[in-house]
């Protein structure tokens, strides 16, 4: 489809919004000009679209209500390509955000809904070449903005453990399917904890990887610089496992600014904690007006359980811990406005492979289900908008700096010792709103949980989410944090908790 030649009325627009003080005359000599430019954007098309893949046929459902109890399927598949691999007999389950060819993809949003891809994620290829079922693909929260599991277009994700409670986001189906037992593993997202959320409402294991670790190509974008994925598992060794498989540069993805290690994170996951420095990080207890009592108990339960294995264990203060959500509420509002929102996905001005036919549906379903969009993202967006109108992108580029600060601190505590800890959230699972909650209630719900894991995304240290006990009855989340590409140390950490603890317990009647 050729590209439509601008009319004098729309350069006037755009030379008023730019405030160039152009003459009638002028626009209609630039309108000249510009039609003399216009062939390279249809060569461009026409290239492109000579050499785009066709989306395969891949047979799916829309699974029934009455076989998707939790919510928490968005379609259900089989897709097998290899018949060997390290995850040969394995069933995954790819949170919605992520692309698999030939099957719809929502991302949890009227605004997507209808798009079929027509590639691979990175990710996928590599589940796929490593012998695993992808067996369907599972909800998310609206385009993924939301801690809580209640702002899906497709309805609420209910927690295994009570289905009155959230499943947290928002990786909410991944985390759900894999403590039901519904599937052996999943794929998650994280960029203000969305991997490890979950996992802990939920009681599974979630890590988030290094940033740039694992390829975030063909997966929907919210801001570069928090992007991730990662694995959702029932025990550390299959989080192990799976992050072998997954992780390594595919020479695609702009925040893989280096080249990765990808290795074989199963040696030496076994080798217990002996010797092994563990700060217990002060400031992610005790969060004035969040932090519940049951739930700092079971974390240092688990400490305590981690101190008799062997490893040392202090207490260590990193003041800008506190301080780290102000950096990322400010990075995450303006810069996904500027890319998630504004940029539809995939922005501008970087390297790598763009999903066009994504960018121009979502662009198309922005516009015509803007209304139809959760209160968590008409927030971001108007104070988003607003802050990069008003003020030119400043707030995010002194938050951008202060990153760098914040990274510091965490490098200096992890300088005097190995791993950090502290809860992964300060609260166990809440209930879900009701669908005609208030939009004070539903913004809660989706946001109150994520001071302890949203500085990580900011700083790119790896995370990883373990049960490490209940309280009243639903589970407790333990985040083991280590230094950048020290993603085996944090498993290996874990493991050495999962083994001491006999195992991870499963929602009742699973």
């Amino acid at each position: 489809m050729a590209i439509t030649p601008p009319t004098g009325d729309d350069l006037a627009q755009i030379a008023e919004r730019y405030g160039f003080g152009l003459s009638g005359q002028d626009v209609e000599s630039f309108r000249i000009i510009i039609g003399g430019a216009l062939p390279s954007y249809d060569a461009v098309e026409r290239l492109y679209t000579a050499s785009r893949p066709e989306p395969p046929g891949r047979a799916h459902a829309f699974p029934a209500a009455a076989d998707n109890a939790l919510g928490a399927w968005y379609v259900t598949t089989g897709i097998r390509t290899a018949g060997e691999g390290p995850l040969a007999g394995r069933t995954v389950a790819i949170k919605d955000n992520i692309e698999v060819a030939g099957l719809p993809m929502m991302n949890g949003s009227a605004t997507v809904e209808g798009y079929v891809p027509r590639r691979d994620a990175t990710v996928v290829t590599r589940l796929l070449d490593a012998g695993a079922t992808i067996t369907g693909k599972s909800v998310c929260e609206d385009l993924c903005f939301s801690g809580g599991s209640h702002t899906s277009r497709t309805g609420p994700v209910r927690n295994p453990w009570d289905p009155a409670k959230s499943a947290g986001g928002s990786s909410s189906g991944s985390a759900a399917l894999v403590a039901a037992g519904e599937v052996d593993l999943a794929l998650g997202g994280d960029q203000g904890g969305s991997v490890r959320i979950p996992s802990a409402f939920c009681g599974t294991v979630g890590h988030k990887p290094t940033h740039g670790l694992v390829p975030y190509t063909g997966a929907f974008p919210i801001e570069n610089t928090l992007d991730h994925l990662g694995p959702i598992t029932r025990t550390v060794r299959d989080a192990a496992l799976m992050l072998g498989v997954l992780a390594g540069r595919d020479g695609l993805d702009p925040r893989q600014r280096a080249d990765p290690p990808a290795g074989d994170y199963l040696a030496g996951l076994d080798a217990g904690v002996a010797g092994v420095k563990i700060g217990v990080v002060t400031e992610g207890f005790g969060l004035p007006g969040l932090s519940q009592p049951g739930v700092d108990e079971a974390v240092r339960a688990a400490v305590g359980v981690l101190a008799a294995a062997g490893a040392a264990v202090t207490e260590i203060s990193v003041p800008w811990h506190r301080d780290g959500l102000h950096v990322w509420n400010v990075i995450a509002t303006d810069g996904a406005t500027a890319q998630m929102i504004d940029g539809n996905g995939y922005g501008m001005n970087s390297p790598g492979l763009y999903d066009p036919e994504l960018i121009a549906h979502y662009a198309r379903g922005r516009r015509a289900h803007a209304a139809q969009m959760s209160e968590s993202l008409k927030m971001t967006a108007l104070l988003g908008r607003y802050a990069n109108d008003r003020y030119g992108g400043w707030y995010y580029a002194m938050a951008r700096n202060l990153a760098l600060e914040l990274t510091a601190a965490y490098d200096a505590a992890l300088a005097d010792a190995d791993v950090l800890v502290m809860p992964t959230l300060p609260i166990v699972a809440s209930t879900i709103p009701a669908a005609d909650a208030s939009r004070e209630e539903q913004l809660a719900r989706s946001l109150e949980m994520i001071a302890n894991t949203a500085p990580f995304d900011v700083t790119g240290h790896p995370a990883i989410s373990v049960p490490a006990g209940l309280s009243g009855g639903l589970p407790v989340g333990l985040m083991i944090v280590g230094r950048h590409f020290a993603d085996a140390t944090c498993l290996r950490v874990a493991r050495a908790y999962e083994s001491a603890a006999g195992g991870f317990p499963a929602p009742p009647g699973r």
